[in-house]
């Protein structure tokens, strides 16, 4: 299925297909909820789910941006974050968690950070109504998977919000783009290899393939380029 998605969201034209992807995503999984919000240096933002649309308005009316945990948290990680491990323990935050709830955004929550080149900022999140067991068992088997998708997710995305004139000409391939984003992140060679399900050897190719398009002495070089120029984003 991942092969198929990741081949979409390469194809995907417009925002509206990516729109048609997310809920796509969300049936596969079984659960309530994926939404990718995202929003750039100069407060620009839009993003696509399966939110109520009353519910979106109704966040941004009661002021809730500003006292989410989820949006504190994220803004100060770059690794995913479990709802249920922030602080809830304002007043602020309970209303905001009940009336969630209530709006049918579910009781767990599980938000991936995302980061642009030049100060944008996006949320991958997935959400249900269910046991801290079952969505726990959730996490443990999707999030490699999970993390992959919230990446070429923010690919496109960005594509879309990046002006013409400032499209990068030499791109890397979806796998180049795969290797350098983990690098980026900290896996270890061997993680990387386990978590594309491919060989050392291969991705060693991607990464001196990436490394040459880029011009980079070293894979160091080729990571922090690949950055700079918004080919890949952590």
């Amino acid at each position: 299925m991942l092969e198929g998605f990741f081949d979409r969201v390469e194809c995907a034209a417009t925002r509206g297909d990516l729109q048609s992807l997310i809920t796509d995503l969300r049936d596969h999984y079984g659960i309530s909820h994926i939404v990718y919000h995202w929003v750039n240096s100069d407060g620009e933002q839009w993003g696509v789910g399966t939110y109520d649309v009353a519910w979106a308005e109704h966040y941004v009316k009661s002021g809730y941006l500003r006292v989410d945990p989820v949006i504190q948290g994220c803004f100060q990680r770059f690794h995913p974050v479990e709802w249920k491990r922030l602080d809830w323990s304002s007043k602020a935050a309970r209303a905001l968690m009940t009336e969630a709830i209530e709006w049918g955004v579910g009781n767990q929550g599980y938000s991936i950070p995302l980061r642009g080149p030049k100060g944008q900022f996006a949320l991958f999140t997935m959400n249900d109504s269910c046991s801290d067991e079952t969505w726990q068992g959730f996490c443990d088997a999707n999030v490699r998977d999970l993390l992959m998708i919230a990446h070429y997710f923010n690919h496109k995305a960005l594509e879309f919000a990046m002006p013409d004139e400032e499209k990068v000409q030499k791109q890397l391939s979806p796998r180049e783009t795969d290797a350098l984003t983990f690098l980026a992140l900290g896996y270890s060679r061997a993680q990387i290899a386990e978590t594309l399900d491919i060989s050392e050897h291969t991705l060693r190719v991607y990464v001196e393939s990436a490394r040459f398009k880029l011009g980079a002495i070293n894979t160091t070089q080729a990571v922090a380029r690949a950055l700079s120029l918004g080919l890949i984003v952590v």
